[in-house]
C-alpha cells in the first residue's frame, strides 16, 4: 500500500492502526514504524535500515524476550513492496 508517506505494510494484522513504512535507502531497504495512536512516535524515529534490525533480532535471540524484531519488520514483505513499486 501506498500513501503520502510512502509504501508500508500493516506488521500487526489484528491492528491496523499500525504501518510500518519502507523504503530503499542505498544499500538497506529502512524501516519506520507509524501509529495513529501515538502521533509522537513518527517524529521521534527515524528510518532503521535492516541491518540494524538483524543486530537487534540477534540480541532477541540470546535473551529470549520482548518482542521479536523480525516479527514486525518483515524484509521478505519490503523488498516485495520496494520491487512492485519501482
Amino acid at each position: 500500500m501506498k500513501d503520502e508517506r510512502g509504501l508500508y505494510y500493516h506488521p500487526f494484522l489484528h491492528n491496523t492502526r499500525i504501518r510500518m513504512y519502507i523504503r530503499k535507502i542505498e544499500p538497506d531497504i529502512c524501516f519506520r514504524m507509524w501509529n495513529a495512536d501515538d502521533d509522537k512516535l513518527w517524529e521521534e524515529h527515524g528510518w532503521v535500515p535492516y541491518s540494524a534490525i538483524q543486530e537487534a533480532s540477534a540480541i532477541y535471540e540470546k535473551k529470549r524476550g520482548g518482542l521479536d524484531p523480525k516479527a514486525a519488520y518483515d524484509i521478505r514483505v519490503a523488498r516485495v513492496l520496494v520491487r512492485e513499486d519501482g
